[in-house]
């Protein structure tokens, strides 16, 4: 787990944050930035490199290689406070609060600017480089990418499809973005995993889902990878999270994520509501009808 070093920021100075974005800059030649290239990359002298090198690894935001050559890369921690610096400085967030969730891909805070907001790092090739390098659009292209670009690429993406969702589909409200991480409206509500609906709520909380589906895939998107840990629940109804994944309706495996994702939702449904939802919904039937955008009401796929 990476920690979080929001608390950190300002003990900080400059040339700290000189050293960390130089070393960021020569990753993108290699994972190990040789020492002998950093007064290029940060502009500092060497005696100042050597002690922005000290405060770094003391705190752990960069790791030191002597095999070979003396080598320096950057650890999330330092990313994580590059991005920071960046979003306090253009006055995005002011107040770092307490942690609203944190999973294998990414950590979400409670964040203050004008209003509460939710801050999230992505933290996509952090345990799983391997496995989300093969399974990602934004990567698979690429044979040699690092964490950091991983990471970055997995924002960049969720955050243009967040912009291009909202307020159409019930996403969460984009706010900023820089490197890894997004900043977006805070949402009220609870995970639709831990909710427990009335009889009378079942089949309407579905059907929203499944038209908030459909305008996704109106505006272009199918998520392909929906659960019931991605949707919140709360009096305005349901709202959809983590898009980082989600491919274009003309993506050569839409259709076939596309049904899966309505399998995904259909079967928590029938689980948890056997007595509401009955087995025989026709699952192709639905899903053609959100490609030709004529999805209307539930029921007419319920035989």
């Amino acid at each position: 787990m990476v920690r979080n070093v929001a608390g950190e920021l300002p003990e900080l100075e400059d040339e700290d944050f000189y050293l960390l974005s130089g070393v960021e800059q020569g990753m993108r030649f290699s994972e190990w930035v040789q020492r002998k290239r950093l007064p290029k990359f940060t502009g500092l002298t060497e005696e100042e490199i050597d002690y922005r090198i000290a405060r770094c690894l003391k705190r752990g935001f960069i790791e030191k290689k002597t095999i070979q050559y003396e080598g320096y890369t950057l650890q999330f921690e330092g990313y994580d406070l590059l991005a920071l610096r960046a979003l306090v400085e253009r006055e995005t967030i002011s107040e770092f609060g307490s942690p609203l969730g944190v999973g294998k891909e990414s950590d979400v805070y409670e964040v203050r600017s004008y209003k509460p907001l939710a801050l999230k790092y992505h933290r996509e090739g952090y345990t799983n480089f391997r496995e989300v390098h093969k399974e990602r659009d934004y990567t698979a292209d690429n044979e040699h990418v690092s964490w950091m670009y991983t990471a970055r690429k997995a924002a960049e993406r969720e955050y243009e499809i967040l912009e291009a969702l909202y307020p159409d589909v019930s996403v969460p409200r984009p706010i900023d973005q820089n490197r890894h991480v997004i900043v977006m409206e805070k949402m009220d509500g609870v995970e639709l995993s831990r909710t427990k609906l009335t009889d009378d709520q079942v089949l309407g909380v579905l059907e929203l889902l499944l038209d908030e589906l459909a305008g996704a895939y109106d505006a272009g998107y199918v998520h392909a990878d929906m659960s019931e840990y991605n949707v919140f629940i709360s009096e305005d109804g349901v709202r959809i999270f983590d898009w980082p994944q989600a491919v274009p309706t003309d993506h050569q495996n839409a259709r076939e994520f596309l049904r899966r994702d309505l399998r995904n939702i259909l079967g928590y449904f029938r689980r948890k509501y056997p007595q509401h939802v009955p087995d025989d919904i026709a699952l192709e039937e639905l899903a053609s009808a959100i490609e030709a955008s004529s999805f209307d009401r539930l029921e007419a796929f319920v035989s």
